[in-house]
């Protein structure tokens, strides 16, 4: 197993033995796992993101915190923000958390979760990136409002 993988797991198991919110600090973390800090912060910003239904916050001083805390079950108003969060063009790796975290909320099937993948996949969007990175964008934003 990789270091950021057993670092993701660790933080994952405090989350759910917590209330889904916790503060860490990056220096005492890094000491924990024998790592350096910026292996802390890979990891945080890559698998604790808002597409995986993550919100993050850092404060400096006082150590660093870094707090972090599990999106509640997704409604109306965190599927706007997350078409929001979508901007003008995302990627497909960004995109298929998106449509894996709705599937593990049960907001859509696993059917329908594999449909959507697939319609915003790099096989079905055949140009270049930036601009299919922009489709993908419309139209996972299209597929988002029309659960609301």
């Amino acid at each position: 197993m990789k270091m950021s993988d057993i670092i993701e797991d660790f933080i994952k198991d405090m989350l759910s033995s917590g209330d889904g919110n916790i503060e860490i600090r990056r220096n005492e973390l890094a000491e924990h796992f024998r790592c350096v800090p910026s292996q802390i912060n890979y990891v945080i910003s890559t698998r604790f993101t808002t597409e995986n239904g993550y919100i993050v916050e850092s404060r400096r001083g006082g150590g660093g915190f870094i707090s972090i805390k599990r999106v509640g079950p997704i409604n109306d108003n965190s599927i706007m923000h997350l078409i929001n969060c979508i901007g003008d063009e995302i990627d497909f790796q960004s995109a298929q958390a998106c449509i894996k975290n709705l599937w593990e909320y049960d907001i859509i099937s696993q059917r329908e979760a594999n449909i959507m993948i697939t319609a915003i996949s790099d096989k079905i969007l055949v140009c270049d990136r930036p601009l299919r990175d922009k489709i993908r964008a419309v139209m996972l934003k299209s597929m988002l409002l029309y659960l609301i």
